[in-house]
């Protein structure tokens, strides 16, 4: 049997360089693995780019998002060449709801009061926000479990998310038909565990919480991260028998 491909989807103030040692830990175990650069400019276009990058992708995919991530692989998911979906301290939104809407039923992240606006151009002339995280909050908001001097890194090179990600509805909920995996990372201040919780438990996700793991998870447990996707893998085997109507 052959393992789907799984495509890691990075999220925002990070980039796919972040996957380094989950990338390693799937290799070490034969299953095939990509990690594409995310654009970060908004929901419905880096949704569109992540299924255009799927259709090219041979055979079954299993995808796997962090973050803002787990908002593309929900809509780009529905692509027929995917059979599984793994959220990692990730948002799950449902058709129709923007990532705004399902943060705003939950008390607000130390993230909310830490980020900092910059414009960008548009090709019409007009100019969009974005924003990073300030690089003196970033350590403990984004990577508390990562060493200080990777975290003082990560966040002088942090790629920033254009604010209409917060605002764009998911124009659907690939979670409905497909099976589904959740990583709720426990002492998260970007996303709360309580958002991460509740997604996963709405879409009926398979749960594995790690207590003290921070947003970075993906960094600081690659391990743990790579055996909740191996499990993916496992379950799916890159059948389309994984599918289930919801």
């Amino acid at each position: 049997m052959t393992n789907p491909t799984v495509v890691l989807v990075h999220g925002a103030f990070a980039d796919a360089t972040g996957w380094i040692g989950v990338i390693a830990e799937l290799r070490s175990s034969g299953i095939p693995v990509i990690a594409p650069s995310n654009p970060l400019r908004g929901l419905t276009s880096d949704a569109a780019y992540l299924a255009s990058f799927l259709a090219q992708v041979e055979g079954p995919a299993v995808l796997v998002g962090h973050a803002y991530g787990g908002a593309l692989i929900t809509v780009a998911g529905a692509a027929d060449n995917v059979v599984g979906l793994v959220y990692v301290a990730a948002y799950v939104p449902h058709e129709g709801e923007s990532l705004g809407q399902l943060q705003g039923g939950f008390p607000a992240s130390p993230l909310t009061g830490s980020l900092k606006e910059w414009t960008y151009p548009l090709l019409d002339g007009d100019c969009a926000v974005e924003v990073t995280i300030e690089e003196t909050a970033f350590p403990s908001v984004f990577a508390a479990d990562v060493p200080e001097d990777v975290a003082g890194v990560l966040a002088a090179a942090q790629r920033p998310l254009a604010t209409a990600a917060f605002t764009e509805t998911a124009s659907t909920a690939a979670w409905r038909t497909k099976p589904s995996w959740a990583l709720v990372a426990g002492a998260d201040r970007a996303i709360s565990p309580e958002v991460q919780r509740f997604g996963a438990a709405r879409a009926g996700a398979v749960v594995v919480e790690l207590p003290d793991a921070s947003h970075a998870v993906v960094l600081s447990e690659p391990a743990r991260v790579a055996d909740l996707i191996k499990d993916a893998v496992r379950a799916t085997g890159g059948h389309s028998s994984a599918l289930r109507p919801r």
